[in-house]
């Protein structure tokens, strides 16, 4: 591939889609900067890539459920005289199970991460983006930004504001450099449906693979479309299910989800790969 001299900051980038991205974005050339709460593990995902492309790999540990997590991050970024030209908002975890037996301070800490921590890196560097003269977003939502999702009550609502922050975005930015994309995979083969107890609870039965988001998702972006789900069957469940009336949406997504509920899970605050890692 051909090296672009962009640096790219990837949150959640330990393990999972972050992990793939790092690796895809390496190759093609891109320094490249990981955010997560596991430095050993970026340390050793850096190392192998500055070896293997010459390129500068930076890792910020930082917890996104931390109020001010955004800011600090940006911090770090000024101290070492870093820009960023792409922003992978991908760290993010969910809560499953009944909703009362979901202790509060997980589902506080999910929107921290999925939602505020998202929103606040966004707000930080699209500035930098517009007074260098371009630049792109690439946000990770879900095909459950589609439709509310009983027993990922919380989780469904995030990645649903995920979308429509990423689409609001994409507007305002059309025409003045800055490309937005919301990339919302269906279950991926990562370590959220094994912490969840049941694979039952995807929607289409079949997982796709990080590197097939990854790749769906830079390739759209590059053509600003907005948004993306990777994958035909995925698409299909997530534009085939009603829009209205909404209770007989919700109603419908109850029968795709409530495997979680009758496998007796109700593990707080169940993890995707590389959420907070």
């Amino acid at each position: 591939m051909t090296r672009t001299g962009k640096t790219a900051l990837i949150t959640g980038a330990s393990s999972g889609i972050g992990a793939e991205f790092a690796v895809t974005l390496a190759a093609r050339g891109d320094n490249l900067v990981l955010v997560a709460r596991s430095v050993a593990r970026m340390e050793s995902i850096a190392t192998e890539l500055r070896a293997r492309h010459g390129i500068r790999v930076e890792v910020i540990g930082q917890d996104l459920t931390e109020a001010d997590a955004a800011a600090r991050v940006v911090e770090q970024l000024t101290a070492r005289g870093l820009s960023v030209d792409l922003l992978i908002n991908n760290a993010g975890f969910g809560s499953a199970g009944r909703f009362e037996d979901i202790p509060a301070g997980v589902d506080h800490d999910q929107l921290m991460v999925n939602v505020v921590a998202l929103a606040g890196l966004t707000h930080l560097l699209i500035p930098g983006m517009l007074a260098r003269g371009g630049g792109e977003v690439i946000n990770v939502g879900s095909t459950a930004s589609f439709q509310p999702s009983p027993y990922f009550a919380t989780y469904a609502a995030g990645k649903a504001f995920v979308l429509n922050f990423s689409l609001a975005l994409w507007s305002e930015y059309r025409g003045r450099g800055i490309n937005v994309l919301a990339v919302c995979p269906g279950a991926t083969e990562t370590a959220f449906f094994d912490v969840v107890g049941t694979r039952d609870a995807a929607v289409t039965g079949k997982f796709g693979s990080a590197a097939e988001v990854v790749r769906t998702a830079l390739h759209a972006v590059e053509r600003d479309r907005g948004y993306v789900v990777p994958g035909r069957a995925n698409f299909a469940a997530a534009h085939l299910m009603p829009r209205r009336p909404r209770t007989l949406v919700a109603r419908i997504a109850k029968l795709v989800t409530r495997a979680v509920a009758e496998a007796g899970t109700s593990h707080s605050g169940a993890r995707i790969a590389g959420a907070r890692s």
